[in-house]
């Protein structure tokens, strides 16, 4: 399966404050390019945690979440970019 770019990979906020929604995508991809393990969280638009997930050094991940739920990581090693799978 496949994928298409559709953003810019940008570093994830730090906090709830800084968390992004990646332009209201349902899917995102993530990696984190640190050298350490970091925490990834996603929240509601009301700011509440719906879960939460450590990323190994160069893990490569993909999320699924609601248009207005927003992702917010440990530190900004963490880089997303939303895609759409075709």
């Amino acid at each position: 399966m496949s994928m298409r770019l559709i953003g810019a990979e940008a570093a994830c906020g730090v906090n709830v404050g800084g968390a992004s929604t990646f332009g209201g995508a349902n899917d995102v991809r993530l990696v984190n390019s640190g050298a350490a393990m970091r925490l990834v969280t996603v929240a509601n638009a009301a700011d509440t945690t719906l879960g939460s997930i450590t990323l190994a050094p160069a893990e490569v991940t993909f999320l699924k979440k609601d248009m207005t739920d927003q992702i917010f990581a440990a530190h900004a090693e963490v880089l997303g970019v939303q895609i759409q799978w075709s």
